[in-house]
């Protein structure tokens, strides 16, 4: 299991491809000036009690690059300590966020019946990035995820196309060992369709041509239409985290 959280939270880190990345025993610090918070936020590569001094060293890294800290920490018993430090300094955890794994096999069976998986490509086009500018999401993070998954190397981007418009879109990052889904958008008026699945089967189409079998991704616990997508795609969830910032 260690080797595992390792592998994904370093995978999670490549894909959303942070201005610089640091390092301190156990854990990555990424640092990057945008809204996504996982580009942000230092996170554990085991599941295990923090070292002693761990948050202090956290805090001076973010300092020497101008940045608030930011913690991304699993809900576990074993971080119980640290939590209690955090808690202490006024800290406070937000954003229950949900990481699950499935086979890639799995998730390009959940398209609708009879419906084409989405077309898949290199790079993103501009139809795919106007979906995140769109209504119904914030402009400003949105003009700032595309700018991090579509500078991360050997991504795909896929896209459900209607009129020559982008009504959906998503996209998948490789690293070890484990393919990725991030960035899932649907136009708010075409929600409904079965168009993220069929995201979801062009995704895992090309990686399965790829030579890959697992998939992980991460969703907001309390977004249910997603949860519901994912479970239908195979999804089971591994752990779930919070995101740790001092109070205002």
């Amino acid at each position: 299991m260690s080797a595992e959280v390792e592998a994904i939270e370093r995978a999670t880190v490549a894909a959303v491809s942070p201005d610089a990345v640091g390092a301190i025993e156990g854990w990555l610090l990424p640092f990057d000036y945008g809204t996504v918070s996982r580009a942000r936020s230092a996170v554990p590569l085991r599941h295990a009690p923090a070292a002693q001094g761990t948050l202090e060293r956290i805090e001076q890294g973010y300092a020497a690059q101008g940045l608030p800290p930011m913690l991304r920490l699993a809900d576990l018993e074993c971080f119980d300590g640290l939590r209690a430090e955090l808690e202490a300094r006024r800290y406070r955890g937000a954003k229950p966020t949900l990481v699950q794994t499935a086979t890639l096999r799995q998730m390009q069976a959940v398209a609708p019946t009879g419906a084409l998986p989405a077309e898949v490509d290199t790079a993103p086009d501009d139809a795919w990035a106007a979906l995140f500018l769109g209504e119904g999401f914030d402009p400003v993070d949105g003009a700032h995820r595309v700018r991090v998954l579509a500078r991360a190397q050997g991504s795909l981007y896929a896209s459900v196309r209607e009129g020559g418009r982008t009504v959906a879109a998503g996209a998948m990052a490789f690293g070890h060992g484990w393919a990725s889904v991030h960035g899932m958008r649907t136009d708010a008026a075409q929600r409904g369709r079965g168009l993220a699945g069929r995201v979801l089967a062009g995704l895992a189409q090309v990686a399965l041509e790829r030579g890959f079998e697992k998939v992980f991704l991460q969703v907001e616990a309390q977004n249910d239409p997603a949860l519901a997508l994912y479970r239908r795609a195979g999804f089971q969830t591994r752990w779930q985290y919070r995101y740790w910032q001092p109070s205002a």
